[in-house]
């Protein structure tokens, strides 16, 4: 029997990941900022 969720890692990353941040502005503004570490 299986069990309800089982995610979909390689589509939720292309949602929620690194380089879906990279599209939007917020990883464009904290490198502008300085930075060290852009995401966790």
């Amino acid at each position: 029997m299986k069990r309800t969720y089982q995610p979909n890692n390689h589509r939720k990353s292309k949602k929620m990941g690194f380089m879906a941040r990279m599209k939007t502005n917020i990883i464009n503004r904290r490198r502008k900022k300085g930075r060290k570490v852009l995401s966790h």
